[in-house]
């Protein structure tokens, strides 16, 4: 049995939660991926919806890793770089601009009033009007690359979606192979506000926030519906993200997601290398 003490920090973007660590020193060796697995794991494990990793970077204050909760990798995480911002300042990085790396791009930071902001990468391969037929019939849908893949479709009511069934399917839709994407179910509360519900892809489940989610609903919205940055968003926990973007000339870039970021609690875990599980001797 090969033991590793890893100090984590669990923590929460708009009830988008994540098991963190910091490795900015690059000390700790472990199969993220295997560890990703076990501790997101909400019965087994600690419970996240992901696996953050601050890791070292030789140009930014550090490189976020993101792992969802079946260790699959490869898409950014919005309300996971806000919560490695946070834990990054917690960690001893003072400065109130804050930069990372993240999936072959340099992410810049900053704490303001309203929580922590982020700028984002503009959006890619936008798809409007998509017909997609289903067993609970047929849904107009819209596809944008905001980091992460996803599809908005907009309901009269987001109470009576079956977001669990209908988001999986969508998910999988031939549409959207062979990568699949993250489903956004969206409802208008005012010109410029929206409700969204999202089934997260890698976590296989609905989500109580998704920020690059949140970025793609708000987008697609102001492209559809007329709304004007920035969109308030409001999220399934009922918190509120702001979406921050400029239109210009069919161009959408300046992309910002803006909101809170909380600890829950820090503490150890005892993981087996070997066996790739979390040890019963868990130092509280």
């Amino acid at each position: 049995m090969a033991l590793i003490e890893i100090p984590f920090t669990k923590l929460t973007g708009a009830g988008n939660d994540f098991v963190a660590i910091n490795n900015i020193d690059g000390k700790l060796q472990v199969d993220w991926t295997a560890l990703a697995r076990v501790t997101c794991d909400r019965h087994y494990g600690i419970g996240a919806d992901g696996l953050l990793v601050l890791a070292p970077s030789s140009h930014a204050d550090f490189t976020m890793l993101y792992y969802n909760a079946d260790g699959s990798t490869g898409a950014m995480c919005g309300n996971g770089g806000r919560c490695c911002v946070l834990l990054a300042r917690m960690s001893g990085i003072e400065h109130d601009d804050v930069t990372f790396e993240a999936f072959n791009y340099l992410y810049r930071a900053s704490f303001t009033g309203s929580g922590i902001r982020v700028n984002m990468k503009d959006p890619e391969r936008i798809r409007r009007g998509i017909s997609v037929h289903l067993s609970a019939g047929r849904f107009l849908c819209h596809a944008i690359n905001t980091g992460a893949s996803h599809v908005v479709t907009f309901v009269d009511n987001l109470e009576e979606v079956d977001v669990h069934n209908i988001g999986r399917e969508i998910r999988a839709h031939r549409e959207f192979m062979p990568d699949g994407a993250n489903v956004n179910f969206v409802q208008l509360l005012g010109p410029s506000e929206i409700a969204i519900r999202t089934y997260e892809r890698g976590v296989e489940a609905e989500t109580l926030a998704c920020g690059t989610g949140s970025i793609a609903s708000a987008i697609i919205t102001a492209l559809e519906k007329g709304a004007s940055s920035p969109v308030t968003v409001l999220t399934r926990s009922a918190e509120h993200l702001r979406v921050g973007f400029v239109v210009e000339a069919q161009k959408i870039h300046s992309i910002t997601l803006e909101g809170h970021a909380r600890i829950v609690f820090t503490s150890h875990i005892l993981f087996d290398s070997i066996s790739n599980r979390i040890d019963a001797r868990i130092k509280v």
